[in-house]
C-alpha cells in the first residue's frame, strides 16, 4: 500500500497471533473449530490465491536483498522490523498462489525505476529458489493448479505501478518476459499516461499511449490490475480492455469511502467484464471509523509540524500524546466480510477474491494479523450462509478463471496482431 499523498501510517509493530486466535466467535460464543476445519479442507481442494503482498520490499529494506540474512523458513516476527509473511506462516494460512508486488517508489523514475523493478522480479525468483520444498514460480492457470497440487506455494509477480515501464511498451514485454503476469496501471500518483485515484488528475484517465499499454497487456496475456487509479481511469480501462480486469488490493466504496476503493459503477461492470475485485485489509480501506482516525492523526501532524517547525523531537513527543489519548480503533474481521457482501450484491459471488496488501500495511484487522490469518475470514463468510463453492470462489477460482480468459485472450490477438512499437510522444501531444 504505502501511501504517500495525505495519510501517513505510523502505528507501531505488527500484532501477530496464532492461526485460530481472535477468530469470531460463533453464535454460542466460542470460536467455531468445525467451521474452520471446513474451511481448512476446502483450502486442500482450491488454492488459496492471494492478490498482493509487499514481503518483497520489506525483504529489500531489511535486508538489501541478501536472502542469506533472512529467516524467511522460520518466523520473520523476531526481525527488529517484523514481517506479516514468511514460509510457516503462508503454510498455516493455507496460502496456495501467491503474487509478490515488487513495487518501487513512485520518486524513482526512469532508469532507477527500471533496474529496481528487475531487481525485485530477481528477488522473487531466488526466493523461490532459495525455498524449492514450499515455493515454485508460476506464469500460468495451469502452473498455479499443479504447484497447489503438488503441496507447494505458487509465486506469481505483479508489477506494483505503470511508472515503472518508463513510458515502453519495450519494457512491459521484457517485465512479461522475465515472469511478470500482472500490472497495477497506476500507484499513488499520476503517471504520463494514467490518473490514479489519489491525487487531483491531469489527464482524464487515460491517455491515447494509456490505452495502448492496456491493449498491449491484453496481447501478452498481463492481467491489467486496475486497483490505485481514478474511476475515470477505471472506466477507460473497461472501455478498452478485450480481457477481464482485476483489482488486485481494493475493496467497496459503498462501505468504506476512501478513493482507493471500487464505486458501484465500476462494480457493474466488472460483472460484465467478468473480472474480479480481490477485497483488501487494509484497515482504512475497510473502516470508515479507522478512516476519520487517520486523517484526525494527520491533521494533529500538520498542527504540530507547524507549531513546532524547528523540533522534530517535539513533533514525536506531541504524536505520542495524541496517541495515549485517541488509541486505534479496532477493525474486526467482519467488516472485511462486509465488503465481499457488498461486492457479491453489486457485481456477484463469479467476481470476488482476496488482495490482502500484507508486508505493505501496519495495521491488520483482529483475526487477520498476518498471512496465517486467511482461514479466518472464509470461516466468517461460511458463518454468513456462503457455500462452499462460493468460498472456493472467494479463495481461488475465480482468479484461475479470469487469468485462464487473459491467456485465452493473449492467443487469440497474437495471431492477428504484432508487438506494438509506438511511443508515449507519438501518441500524446505534450506541452
Amino acid at each position: 500500500m504505502r501511501p504517500t499523498f495525505i495519510l501517513v501510517i505510523t502505528i507501531g509493530l505488527f500484532a501477530a497471533s496464532p492461526l485460530n486466535a481472535n477468530l469470531p466467535d460463533s453464535p454460542n460464543g466460542s470460536p467455531d473449530e468445525a467451521v474452520l476445519t471446513q474451511v481448512h479442507q476446502l483450502l486442500r481442494e482450491v488454492p488459496l490465491i492471494d492478490g498482493h503482498n509487499d514481503a518483497p520490499w520489506q525483504i529489500r529494506k531489511l535486508t538489501r536483498n541478501h536472502l542469506d540474512t533472512l529467516p524467511f523458513d522460520k518466523d520473520t516476527r523476531i526481525l527488529d522490523d517484523p514481517m506479516h509473511t514468511d514460509i510457516p506462516r503462508l503454510r498455516a494460512g493455507h496460502v496456495g498462489g501467491q503474487f509478490w508486488s515488487v513495487w518501487v517508489p513512485q520518486e524513482d523514475q526512469g532508469t532507477d525505476a527500471l533496474q529496481m523493478t528487475f531487481e525485485q522480479i530477481d528477488l522473487v525468483q531466488r526466493l523461490a529458489s532459495r525455498y524449492p520444498d514450499d515455493l515454485e514460480m508460476a506464469f500460468t492457470a495451469d502452473d498455479i493448479v499443479r504447484i497447489h497440487q503438488n503441496g507447494k506455494i505458487a509465486s506469481l509477480i505483479g508489477v506494483e505501478g505503470g511508472h515503472c515501464i518508463n513510458n515502453s511498451l519495450a519494457i512491459l514485454r521484457q517485465f512479461y518476459a522475465t515472469g511478470a503476469r500482472c500490472m497495477t496501471i497506476t500507484h499513488w500518483e499520476n503517471n504520463d499516461w494514467a490518473d490514479a485515484a489519489t491525487v487531483p488528475p491531469i489527464h482524464d484517465g487515460l491517455t491515447q499511449f494509456g490505452r495502448e499499454v492496456i491493449r498491449e497487456m491484453n496481447r501478452l496475456g498481463m492481467l491489467v490490475d486496475l486497483s490505485h487509479t481514478s474511476p475515470k481511469t477505471m472506466h477507460d480501462a473497461l472501455d478498452v480492455t478485450r480481457a477481464p480486469v482485476i483489482f488486485s488490493h481494493s475493496s467497496a466504496r459503498a462501505v468504506c469511502d476512501y478513493p482507493r476503493n471500487v464505486p458501484d459503477d465500476v462494480l457493474k461492470r466488472i460483472n460484465k467484464n467478468d473480472g474480479l475485485v480481490m477485497v483488501t485489509f487494509v484497515t482504512m480501506f475497510v473502516s470508515n471509523e479507522m478512516l476519520l482516525y487517520k486523517a484526525d492523526e494527520q491533521a494533529e501532524k500538520a498542527r504540530l509540524t507547524e507549531l513546532y517547525p524547528e523540533s522534530m523531537d517535539a513533533v514525536r513527543t506531541g504524536m505520542d500524546t495524541w496517541r495515549q489519548a485517541h488509541p486505534v480503533p479496532t477493525v474486526p474481521i467482519g467488516l472485511v466480510a462486509d465488503h465481499v457482501d457488498h461486492i457479491r450484491k453489486v457485481a456477484g459471488i463469479d467476481h470476488i477474491g482476496i488482495g490482502s496488501d500484507f508486508d505493505g500495511i501496519a495495521t491488520t484487522p483482529v483475526g487477520l494479523e498476518d498471512v496465517s490469518g486467511f482461514p479466518n475470514l472464509l470461516a466468517e463468510l461460511l458463518r454468513r450462509g456462503y457455500s462452499n463453492e462460493d468460498v472456493k470462489k472467494i479463495a481461488g477460482l475465480n482468479l484461475l478463471r479470469v487469468f485462464r480468459q487473459v491467456e485465452e485472450t493473449a492467443l487469440r490477438l497474437q495471431r492477428k496482431t504484432a508487438p506494438s512499437d509506438v511511443l508515449l510522444d507519438e501518441l500524446d501531444s505534450r506541452e
